[in-house]
């Protein structure tokens, strides 16, 4: 189990890598813009909550559950968002958003470790392990890039976030996680990208950015997780 669980945890790590790779190439395409790919990366992440995060969640819990998730991680949001950086800070946190992608993947893990006896799910769980954590991966290293954080720092991201998928594979083997609670947890996740996406990566440039470029690089964000909807 628990090497079924660190290989599924490799797998995630080359997922993230490999969407990190797209996201770079396109930081070239952009010149390396700082407030170019922090707008196309909150664009980016509206587009993943909108066409993917929160309809599968609406179709696997309970909205009731989701939404008082949101209300937390909104709130988490708040409380973070004075702590890990000061007020006059115009940079984005990647840190929040690192944060609310682990939690994201707290219920999918646990999941796959309730299922990792069955062989026959294997294969699919393999599969959706590695296109579904592309876009993670690419928003990741787009709010990296966008702050200028050294590539050493992006890579300890990752392994962190493949490390917390091994494990919490290995505890969902043993521990279920009910419905309810699930739910919470993927909304207190859509409540932190929410609030992160729009307050950290669009707002901060709202008054710096020509309104011509402001929405294009936003509309440009939004259509490459369109992309990524439509090609995964």
């Amino acid at each position: 189990m628990k090497v079924s669980a660190l290989i599924l945890g490799g797998f995630l790590f080359f997922s993230v890598s490999f969407g990190g790779g797209i996201a770079w190439l396109v930081s070239k395409l952009l010149q390396n813009s700082t407030a170019g790919l922090s707008l196309l990366c909150g664009g980016f992440l509206v587009g993943l909550l909108a066409l993917d995060i929160v309809p599968s969640a609406l179709k696997m819990y309970k909205s009731f559950g989701i939404i008082l998730g949101v209300l937390i991680g909104y709130l988490f949001f708040l409380v973070l968002h004075n702590l890990v950086h000061p007020s006059t800070d115009q940079n984005p946190s990647v840190y929040l958003l690192m944060l609310a992608i682990l939690i994201h993947t707290i219920p999918l893990s646990m999941t796959i470790g309730s299922l990792m006896e069955n062989s026959i799910v294997g294969i699919t769980i393999t599969a959706s392990v590695i296109l579904h954590h592309l876009p993670e991966g690419f928003a990741l290293t787009t709010a990296f890039l966008a702050q200028r954080k050294k590539p050493w720092k992006l890579f300890l991201g990752f392994l962190s976030l493949s490390m917390c998928f091994s494990l919490f594979i290995w505890i969902g083997h043993y521990v279920n996680l009910s419905i309810k609670e699930q739910g919470v947890l993927m909304g207190i996740s859509i409540g932190l990208i929410a609030a992160t996406s729009i307050s950290e990566f669009i707002l901060h440039h709202i008054k710096v950015v020509p309104v011509k470029s402001f929405i294009t690089f936003i509309v440009m964000g939004y259509l490459l997780s369109t992309l990524f909807h439509l090609l995964l």
